[in-house]
């Protein structure tokens, strides 16, 4: 029938402006996955990060293939 498309699943992101990072923090270890503005430096929180497989969904989601630098 067709009357329903089905969803995309990956997403996007300003590459020429903005750069995956992992915000992680020095005191608990909680690690927050999202992208950082090379402009202004602010980050944009995009998902918690509570396994590596939680890493590689991410990286999924937006066509990530290289390494992710961690912020403390």
């Amino acid at each position: 029938m067709g009357l329903f498309k089905k969803k995309k699943l990956g997403q996007s992101y300003d590459k020429e402006n903005k750069k995956p990072v992992i915000k992680a923090s020095i005191c608990n270890g909680e690690q927050v996955a999202g992208f950082k503005d090379i402009h202004t430096g602010k980050i944009e929180e995009v998902m918690l990060i509570k396994s590596p497989a939680d890493l590689e969904h991410f990286k999924v989601m937006y066509g990530i293939d290289e390494e992710i630098a961690k912020e403390y």
